[in-house]
């Protein structure tokens, strides 16, 4: 019953309509593809559980862009987070989170 939202500079992301920005909801990361300026800015994570119908707010976390043109130590990788079982009801449809992280 957990999902997962983004907040930018106090506005809501809405992620499903941005091809560069995708929110896990198996985890809660955002991930951003091809970071630009106009990325930088306060990224607040907001977890809502609905059968409680709470939400919690972590603290922000800001995004600079580096000056000296460095790149970090990530090397290209596929991030996978399949269970090792998924059941599903014939008709229905199923979610798998499969996505390439890398330079």
């Amino acid at each position: 019953g957990l999902s997962y939202t983004w907040i930018f500079n106090n506005n809501t992301l809405y992620v499903q309509e941005d091809s560069r920005r995708f929110v896990s909801q198996e985890t809660g990361n955002l991930y951003i593809a091809k970071v630009e300026p106009s990325d930088v800015g306060n990224y607040t994570c907001v977890v809502t559980n609905s059968k409680a119908e709470q939400s919690v707010r972590g603290p922000p976390t800001p995004l600079t862009l580096r000056s000296d043109g460095v790149m970090g130590e990530y090397e290209p990788k596929i991030e996978v987070r399949f269970p090792e079982t998924t059941y599903a009801a014939k008709g229905s449809s199923v979610t798998l989170e499969c996505f390439a992280l890398g330079k």
